[in-house]
This record gives structure tokens, C-alpha cells and sequence, in this order.
């Protein structure tokens, strides 16, 4: 049993992924078919011996709260383990009061109650995996105040805009968290994945509300790199943020070459989702499906090249389906050939013959539409 119980975050006000978050919330996000961005940080906990996690959802709350469900797919502990959805109930305007420390705020009784000495903290639109219980173990001992976990990358020039950037000394002490301002390509991306005492974290929390009521986590932590002893632990591995609609988009792509697949998916690693009772996917006599990822229950009839297509697809005769992101119980209707798009959930398109967005700028086709 791990020292630490979990909580994965909400996905803050810089987050902004025009058209899918407008349904659900990021962490609801449908991502390679067949799992959600949830998926990863639950898993990751899962499998690191956490089984008290909390979930934190503050807005569109239904999709997630389906998928969620009891929390038993993830393979929490039975008997002693729980996930806990904990919704945010604050009616003040605008979203700049509704953060991750309003959110802590109003769930503090439960918070208090849980009789662990450690929390880890990860978001719910960042995909990767890692070991949470080696992270444990090497805070503490380090000795460290708090433990972050960051992403050397070399492309922040035009990626991961939305994120923060740690900024490191030789040590790898945390001097400051720093918006991304695409002003350098070589960055340390933040993971905003924490790991401390849960009485620091309460005392953190309880600060940042009295300081400011738009303070979010971050925020106290950048104030603290002063006062506390906060290091930097690197993380290796595939690693994407899903911070706008086309990070979202890349993401997913990204994921159909095999070398990246690998270095996301580890058979001793699983990553854990809800599945449903559907049959394998049905390949017809005319169809050709090249370098895609197809989950079940589809009906394929004709040709999807370098695509995702989500479960209960169908894609009829004569339809070419190329770069695209699909998601759930989508039909591509005779002759259509769509290309660059993100379609979202049970749209039909049937009427116009030719959806083609430009490669640098995806389009996107929204939820329930005809086209």
C-alpha cells in the first residue's frame, strides 16, 4: 500500500480546446480511439500501489462522471481502495475564481480526513505514464519540500504554449514556474505533477486561498521557490500536453507511429479504461485501412489512411478517411472523403463529398452534426 493518496486535477483556465471542451471536459476527451486523457494519471496511480485517488470536476461534469463510474477498471484495490469524484459548487461569475485551490478549499473535509502522509498531484490533460511510487521514494529521500516532475523539450517555440516552464538551477532546485512564452525552443515543460506532505499541501492550499482568490497552485508554488525546498525530477518517455485543439490533434497522431506508441504503451504497464461489450471490427470486401488505429465494433467498407477512428465507426463504400481524429459512432456516408478533421461524437457526414481542412490547421466537426 503506497504512503500517498491521489488527486488529478482539473484542467485550469489556460487550457482552451476550442470546440471538444464546449461538451466535456478535457479529461473526458476521447484520445486514440479508446481511452480517455484521463486514463493515463489514473492509471499511472493504479499502478503505483495509490489507491485513494480524487477527481476533481468543476464543470460539464456528466461525460467524465459516466466514464469514471465506480472507479473498479482502473484496478483500485477492492477492499480498501476508492476513487472519489469531487465536484466544485462555486456560483461566483467568471472562471477566474473557479481554480484548483477553490477547489481544495470546498473539499477540505475530505482532504483532512484521509489518514496518509503523502499526496501526489497530476492533471487530467497531460499524457504519460510514470511511476508515481519511485517519485514518492526518491522525495523522500531527498529530504526535499516538495518534489516536481518536468519534460526537457526542444520545440516550446511553437508546442506547449498554454504550459508552465520550470525554471532550474544546477541542482535541479526549482528557482521559479514561468508561463511557456514560445520564446526559446528549449524548455523544461512543467508536468504539474507534485509530490509533498499532505500538511504542507493543506498549508499551501489554505495560503494561496488567503493571499488571492484567483490563486491557483501553481501559483503559491512560484511564490514558495524562495521559502521552500522544491526539486526537479525528469521525466523520460513519450510526453503531450492537450492545451489547444491542435495539440489535441497531434497527440493522437503522433501515437500511430509505432516507435512513439512503444514508448507510451508497456505491457507492464497497463493503462486502464471502460470498455463496453462490442464486437470486433468488421472489414468488408473493398476496404483498405493503412497505418491507422481502429477500435472495436466498426464497419469499414472503404479506405481510412494515417486515422483514429473511435468505437461503433462506420465508414461506407467509396468514403476516404485521411488524417483524422474520429471519435465515437461517426458515419463517413457513401463517396465522402473527409481529410485534417477532428470529428466528434455521432456526427453524419453524408451530404457534402469532399470535408478537407488544411494540415497546418485541422478542422474540426462538432458533435451530433450533418453535413
Amino acid at each position: 500500500m503506497s504512503k500517498a493518496f491521489g488527486i488529478v486535477n482539473f484542467a485550469g483556465n489556460h487550457i482552451q480546446v476550442d470546440g471538444l471542451q464546449a461538451y466535456r471536459p478535457v479529461g473526458a476527451f476521447s484520445f486514440l480511439g479508446r481511452y480517455r486523457t484521463i486514463d493515463f494519471p489514473i492509471s499511472n496511480m493504479s499502478n503505483s500501489g495509490i489507491d485513494n485517488i480524487q477527481v476533481y470536476v468543476r464543470r460539464k461534469p456528466r461525460s467524465l462522471t459516466e466514464h469514471l463510474g465506480t472507479g473498479r477498471h482502473y484496478n483500485i484495490n477492492s477492499k480498501r481502495g476508492q476513487l472519489n469524484i469531487m465536484y466544485t459548487e462555486n456560483n461566483r461569475i467568471g472562471d477566474i475564481y473557479s481554480t484548483d485551490v477553490a477547489a481544495y478549499i470546498e473539499n477540505m473535509d475530505c482532504i483532512e480526513r484521509i489518514h496518509l502522509p503523502y499526496v501526489v498531484i497530476a492533471p487530467s490533460y497531460m499524457i504519460y505514464t510514470a511511476d508515481y511510487s519511485t517519485f514518492l521514494s526518491e522525495h523522500i529521500e531527498s529530504g526535499a519540500d516538495i518534489s516536481m516532475m518536468y519534460h526537457s523539450v526542444d520545440n516550446a517555440k511553437e508546442a506547449f504554449l498554454n504550459c508552465g516552464t520550470l525554471n532550474i538551477n544546477k541542482q535541479k532546485g526549482v528557482l521559479s514556474i514561468e508561463p511557456n512564452h514560445g520564446n526559446a525552443k528549449n524548455k523544461n515543460i512543467s508536468l504539474d505533477t507534485y509530490v509533498m506532505s499532505k500538511e504542507l499541501f493543506i498549508d499551501l492550499v489554505k495560503k494561496a486561498h488567503k493571499t488571492s482568490s484567483m490563486y491557483t497552485f501553481a501559483d503559491i508554488l512560484n511564490e514558495e521557490c524562495e521559502n521552500l525546498d522544491i526539486r526537479a525530477v525528469s521525466h523520460r518517455g513519450y510526453f503531450a500536453a492537450i492545451c489547444d485543439f491542435n495539440s489535441y490533434y497531434h497527440a493522437n497522431m503522433d501515437l500511430i507511429d509505432l516507435k512513439h506508441a512503444s514508448d507510451l504503451f508497456s505491457p507492464d504497464w497497463p493503462i486502464y479504461t471502460r470498455t463496453n461489450d462490442s464486437c470486433p471490427t468488421q472489414y468488408f470486401e473493398g476496404s483498405k485501412v493503412t497505418s491507422s488505429v481502429v477500435s472495436n465494433g466498426c464497419l469499414i467498407e472503404g479506405t481510412v489512411e494515417d486515422s483514429i477512428i473511435g468505437r461503433g465507426c462506420i465508414i461506407k463504400p467509396g468514403a476516404v478517411v485521411k488524417n483524422c481524429v474520429i471519435s465515437a459512432d461517426v458515419v463517413i456516408g457513401k463517396g465522402v472523403h473527409v481529410e485534417n478533421l477532428v470529428v466528434d461524437k455521432h456526427a453524419r457526414l453524408i451530404r457534402g463529398k469532399r470535408v478537407i481542412a488544411s494540415p497546418e490547421k485541422p478542422g474540426y466537426i462538432k458533435r451530433g452534426d450533418t453535413l
